[in-house]
């Protein structure tokens, strides 16, 4: 695959079929996230940050991965504080594509305004730590036992975060 004729572009909800297979094998995978089932769109629309949602498509128009913000408080607070989320696909993935994604989220949540960006990343989920560590993040802590899968065992999460040098 040559990574250089995919383009970084706007999600759009006919995009929605294709993010949802891949969300699915993310959560096939037993460690990408503790949802037990993608969401409907409405819901998962309802859940993320309308100007931050980006999907990686490839020269035929194949959606390949996805990268999304969604607030973490309603609490006027932290209207600069989101979580971030990056699914790409299995037959895509160890491309560079994960990076292009989230370098391209972590610039479109700067120009919005956006100071920090964090995630929850299960430890046994390696290359998303790396991922995130390589585009700036740093490990807060690990949150032990923090809820169980859907197979009803406990799991951590590994907590990093990233300041935008941009935002003072």
């Amino acid at each position: 695959m040559r990574t250089d004729a995919i383009a970084i572009q706007v999600m759009i909800p006919a995009d929605w079929s294709a993010v949802a297979a891949i969300y699915d094998q993310g959560i096939a995978s037993g460690n990408a996230t503790f949802e037990a089932e993608c969401p409907s769109w409405e819901a998962w629309d309802a859940g993320h940050l309308a100007e931050h949602r980006l999907v990686a498509r490839d020269e035929d128009g194949q959606v390949l991965g996805w990268a999304a913000l969604a607030p973490v408080s309603e609490r006027c607070a932290y209207d600069g504080v989101a979580e971030n989320s990056v699914y790409v696909h299995e037959q895509a993935r160890g491309q560079g594509l994960g990076r292009r994604l989230l370098d391209a989220l972590l610039a479109s949540a700067e120009a919005g305004g956006i100071w920090t960006v964090q995630t929850g990343i299960f430890p046994e989920n390696e290359a998303s730590i790396a991922l995130h560590q390589a585009c700036g993040f740093r490990v807060v802590g690990t949150r032990e036992r923090i809820g169980k899968d859907p197979d009803g065992r406990w799991r951590d999460v590994v907590l990093l975060e990233r300041r935008s040098p941009a935002i003072s």
